[in-house]
């Protein structure tokens, strides 16, 4: 493949998503579960569960489909605002004693909304590549597919990617259903009983 001028940028990307968007808030969950600190654990749990849609991205990426550029920028823009949009949420986080989790996950929760944003203008430019099947093959956009084919070499090794994007699209059509039914129906609620 042609060497494009910002794949190391691209891979640059790819180990922090790794390190903000998954070990990072894992290692936050846990510590929440051991500590008992319900607000963060709430919180952390909704990120889990807006965040899956970067898992979904990766699968549609490794079947080649376009639509993966777009799933991409989405779950950029949707991370941020599942982080800070709970008001009742954020004000038992802020009203909790002073302590190293409630400092780390509070740099965590600042950190991962600047790299998202950093990530929306640095992606943008490539959504173009979500709208036709010819761009996705060249250089400029396949650049994105390597990560996500080298995570199938390492756990789907026998997988046709194929059907791991197919399992991607039938992920992203029940994560737009809920999403679809979280927004118009339960969101009507107040605070943390809509997400429950």
């Amino acid at each position: 493949m042609p060497q494009v001028w910002f794949r190391p940028y691209v891979w640059m990307d790819v180990r922090l998503t790794i390190l903000f968007a998954l070990i990072i808030p894992l290692i936050l969950l846990i510590w929440a579960f051991v500590q008992k600190s319900e607000g963060i654990q709430r919180l952390l749990m909704i990120y889990w569960r807006v965040a899956s849609l970067l898992a979904i991205t990766a699968y549609l990426m490794i079947g080649g489909m376009a639509v993966s550029f777009i799933s991409g920028l989405i779950a950029r823009f949707l991370i941020p605002i599942s982080l800070w949009f709970w008001v009742d949420l954020n004000d038992e986080i802020e009203y909790q004693p002073n302590s190293l989790l409630k400092l780390v996950f509070t740099s965590w929760r600042w950190a991962m909304t600047l790299y998202c944003a950093l990530g929306i203008i640095g992606f943008a430019p490539f959504l173009g590549c979500g709208f036709s099947g010819n761009a996705l093959k060249t250089p400029y956009c396949s650049v994105w597919l390597e990560a996500p084919l080298m995570f199938k070499d390492y756990f789907h090794h026998n997988s046709k990617p194929a059907l791991l994007g197919f399992l991607g699209i039938i992920a992203l059509i029940v994560y737009v259903a809920y999403l679809s039914y979280f927004v118009m129906i339960k969101l009507g609620k107040k605070g943390r009983s809509a997400t429950q």
